[in-house]
């Protein structure tokens, strides 16, 4: 690994350079003004695999974005890698809260900040120069390795599960690797081996043709606000538990082992708090803060919207009423399952005065893996070397749908090795990535390949 190692030191400057680059392009994948800059970012990724030495490079083409796939196989009897991981980014909105352009990348205090930062361009680049300093060193790869790469995770991936069901064997391999998660704190390398599911409704209800004058109408028909305020209430009880029958029926509890590695974890609740800037935490009894976040199911109202918000006052009743509703899922629950539940609750709650439409969007299964899995121990022993600390193994209370995808359609386990921080701001504004951390990523990547050598 020295030639590996020395090979990284020396091209640091040149990493960063190409991070930037990659940075610049507002692949902003779930607008269509910027359909043009995700294909320009569709093919910096296929150079960056042709630059790296991959030995056969794709681009398919997709109803949405492009897919793009690049292998390397030229180790005959040893395992392979399928790194999965993704170039498009979310919206920059609120753009006056930026400290500095979304994507014009800019250093501070050791940390670039730029839309897709962390998530997920720097952690995707991370990984190919982890390739590309062993291929331009030493001429070879440890083991096999493909990429994956997919220009729609942040719209829900909606043409990935297709690609993956039709090239089952160009896919084939014997672990997927994906960087696309925090580390639990600074300067703590983790691995993160659960992910909670999802189930992602919007509800709308209309109670009239219009908008009616609340003078002449009020109490002779039903208010939609009125009604779907009465709706959400109905879903949680006051303790934080989900009303839903059958909603907890296949939750898995916490091993014996997690709860070993829970208890190793560096947690402070009251710093926790304060870093939220909430008054109070609140949550399901009976469950610590980690707990609630990584192995219990969820149920969140993630918007609302009816009636009059403008300045002023005007006195209408809405005709119309909207809720999003997502529900994180864990381990044994199935998604489609939990959908059924919530839809006929939801029909069953709603008065009979309004019209109700029930509209399920996107959504996935959880996974969960086991710790003592040889890729999961590959990983923690390249995170030791890369970082100079064992590293801990955590969940994470968000989804990555396309795990569960791995798993049942290809039959492979996936370790999630990410270098992110808890602060990271990847869905908001000022998103940042620790460059230590970027550049012992590389290390760590490489690291990993070399472990996973029969």
């Amino acid at each position: 690994m020295e030639k590996v190692l020395t090979y990284i030191q020396m091209n640091q400057d040149r990493f960063l350079e190409e991070l930037k680059e990659f940075l610049c392009i507002p692949s902003i994948s779930n607008n269509a003004e910027n359909k043009k800059d995700v294909l320009r970012c569709a093919h910096f990724v296929v150079d960056q695999l042709r630059q790296v030495g991959m030995q056969q490079v794709q681009l398919f083409p997709t109803p949405g974005h492009p897919i793009i796939y690049g292998e390397w196989l030229g180790a005959p009897g040893e395992s392979t890698v399928l790194f999965y991981g993704h170039y498009d980014v979310q919206p920059v909105d609120p753009l006056d809260l930026w400290v500095s352009a979304p994507f014009e990348p800019t250093i501070r205090n050791g940390e670039i900040y730029a839309r897709g930062s962390a998530d997920d361009k720097g952690q995707v680049l991370m990984n190919l120069k982890g390739v590309e300093a062993h291929l331009q060193a030493k001429g070879h790869l440890p083991v096999n390795v493909k990429f994956l790469i997919e220009g729609e995770e942040e719209v829900g991936s909606a043409n990935l599960d297709n690609f993956i069901g039709a090239h089952k064997e160009l896919l084939q391999a014997d672990v997927v690797l994906i960087s696309d998660t925090p580390m639990f704190d600074r300067g703590i390398p983790s691995i993160c081996y659960g992910l909670r599911g999802l189930v992602y409704f919007q509800i709308d209800l209309r109670g009239s043709n219009s908008d009616l004058h609340s003078g002449s109408f009020g109490g002779v028909v039903i208010n939609p606000n009125f009604a779907l305020a009465q709706m959400i209430c109905a879903l949680k009880d006051s303790e934080g538990r989900v009303q839903i029958p059958g909603f907890y029926d296949d939750v898995v509890p916490m091993s014996a082992e997690e709860k070993e590695e829970l208890v190793r974890l560096p947690f402070d609740e009251e710093k926790y708090r304060q870093d939220l800037g909430a008054p109070a935490l609140f949550g399901e009894k009976g469950y610590g803060v980690l707990e609630q976040i990584w192995v219990r199911p969820t149920l969140e109202v993630n918007g609302v919207c009816g009636g009059f918000i403008g300045e002023g006052a005007k006195t209408v009743i809405p005709a119309k009423a909207m809720a999003k509703i997502s529900m994180r899922l864990v381990p044994n629950q199935d998604p489609e399952k939990i959908a059924s539940l919530f839809e006929r609750y939801i029909r069953q709650i709603a008065p009979a005065a309004v019209e109700l439409t029930v509209t399920r969007m996107h959504g996935g299964k959880a996974w969960v893996a086991s710790i003592d899995h040889p890729a999961i121990q590959a990983a923690s022993r390249a995170f030791e070397k890369g970082f100079g600390r064992r590293p801990v193994f955590v969940r994470e209370g968000g989804s990555i749908p396309v795990v569960a995808t791995f798993a049942e359609l290809l039959g492979i386990p996936s370790v999630l090795m990410g270098i992110g921080l808890p602060d990271e701001n990847a869905h908001a504004p000022n998103e940042k990535l620790d460059l230590f951390n970027f550049r012992q990523g590389i290390v760590s990547s490489a690291y990993f390949f070399d472990e996973m050598k029969k």
